[in-house]
């Protein structure tokens, strides 16, 4: 009986050191169960957690006392966590549109200086993440719920320059050629012609 509780202090010991993640409490719903007797209620809570080095997830918990809830969604939130890759570790590599249900989000990147321009759930989610400069729009539905999911599946989808590398078997060189070193022989190539 003892060893089981040691167990269990060690493993709360890891979790108190290691305070890495922040956490955003999104949204939190009074939700209630009609039954026989009366109406059961309780609260149900949306967070987002995030390492803001490029680490988001989000959870929701239902608890009948708020904090039991929050807690509840935190741990979810840690367990789905989503690794995202981040140009100069501030904004997005390159624009995105994500969708779930009736929640459509489009995100773009932004110059240096620009901030989060995003609404409520969604700058949620940029600052757990870390991005410091994008610029976001949600069209359509207004559920937290639903434009948190949307927001996640657009940066699911987001891609680096190098594993786009990787993928085609190229360099990242080749990958990233910048438009004025393609038109300078472009250049050279139309003078010579003439």
């Amino acid at each position: 009986m003892a060893e089981r509780e040691n167990r269990r202090g060690r493993g709360r010991n890891r979790e108190e050191e290691t305070p890495e993640f922040a956490d955003r409490l999104v949204a939190i719903n009074r939700v209630s169960k009609t039954t026989k007797g009366g109406k059961n209620f309780g609260f149900a809570a949306l967070v987002v957690v995030g390492d803001q080095k490029g680490r988001v997830g989000f959870g929701k918990g239902k608890a009948k006392e708020v904090p039991e809830a929050i807690r509840k969604a935190t741990e979810q939130a840690k367990r789905q966590m989503i690794r995202v890759p981040l140009r100069e570790g501030r904004t997005l590599h390159h624009d995105i549109e994500g969708r779930h249900g009736a929640g459509k989000v489009v995100m773009r990147t932004a110059p240096q200086g620009t901030g989060i321009i995003a609404g409520g759930p969604m700058r949620a989610v940029f600052e757990m993440l870390g991005v410091q400069d994008v610029v976001a729009k949600s069209i359509g539905s207004a559920n937290p719920y639903n434009m948190i999911r949307a927001t996640i599946d657009g940066l699911n989808k987001q891609g680096s320059p190098r594993a786009v590398a990787q993928r085609r078997g190229k360099k990242v060189a080749d990958i990233l050629r910048k438009p004025d070193a393609e038109a300078a022989p472009a250049a050279e190539a139309v003078a010579e012609e003439a």
